[in-house]
């Protein structure tokens, strides 16, 4: 019976949380499409969420590209089906690596600073001071961050498309002996617009459940130090899960014929 109830109990707290949850998204969506906004804020949340998120993602992709073709010449090299190396790479990292990729990076850097900011203004009681200043948390807080993310990720992502396919090419061509202008023409001869925009999508997506439950965690902290610290590692860890089971989701949906 201790097994049933501490079942139900878990269960019940979990539908409680995602309730909670879809309920702060609809809020916050609301007070992104309604006014007044503050552009000063989103700005710089563009600033900080996508400019310097940059280095983190670049160096992510371009080592993940370059890793990915040696791995692939090691594989094909049995089969001599060493050509296929420029279209694996290309479509790894525009459909699977490089939004996938590029939402941990930042779900670890924007996410966990996210709900870390937040947080502390919880506990030290800001939040409640803009309440007494008439100022809206969610239009204030929330709505640019989320707002910020959920359009630079995307960007983020096709950088990183671009920086990644640009490591593929430079260990081909330079540690492989790969022909420059075969690669290039492998490179593009498969790809179609569709793998460039599902990995996009699926960034758009990524980035507004980064922010999401990087503001929930940290609007609903408490605790003190302790809260903070624990509501950050809850928006990581959360946001990294969503990002996974998001990721089988959104593949089954875009490339089901």
């Amino acid at each position: 019976m201790n097994i049933i109830a501490n079942t139900g109990r878990i269960f019940l707290s979990f539908m409680a949380y995602l309730g909670g949850l879809l309920l702060f998204a609809i809020k916050t969506v609301t007070h992104i499409i309604r006014p007044p906004y503050y552009p000063s804020q989103i700005f710089r949340q563009i600033f900080e969420i996508g400019y310097l998120s940059l280095p983190v993602v670049g160096l992510t992709a371009i080592f993940t590209g370059m890793v990915l073709a040696l791995q692939s010449y090691t594989g094909l090299s049995r089969f001599s089906g060493e050509s296929a190396i420029a279209t694996i790479v290309v479509l790894s990292v525009t459909r699977e690596l490089g939004p996938v990729l590029a939402g941990l990076m930042v779900a670890g850097r924007v996410g966990a600073s996210i709900a870390a900011e937040i947080g502390t203004m919880r506990v030290t009681e800001q939040v409640d001071a803009l309440v007494t200043l008439n100022t809206n948390p969610f239009k204030y807080l929330v709505a640019p961050r989320v707002l910020a993310c959920t359009l630079m990720l995307p960007l983020l992502v096709l950088c990183a498309d671009v920086i990644g396919v640009l490591g593929g090419y430079l260990v081909s061509i330079h540690k492989l002996g790969f022909n420059p202008a075969l690669y290039i023409e492998k490179t593009f001869k498969y790809l179609e617009v569709q793998d460039v925009m599902s990995g996009l999508i699926k960034a758009t997506v990524f980035g507004f459940m980064i922010a999401l439950f990087g503001c929930y965690q940290g609007y609903h902290s408490k605790g003190g130090a302790q809260g903070v610290g624990q509501a950050t590692t809850s928006a990581v860890v959360s946001s990294s899960i969503s990002i996974l089971i998001l990721n089988y989701a959104l593949t089954a949906t875009l490339f089901t014929n």
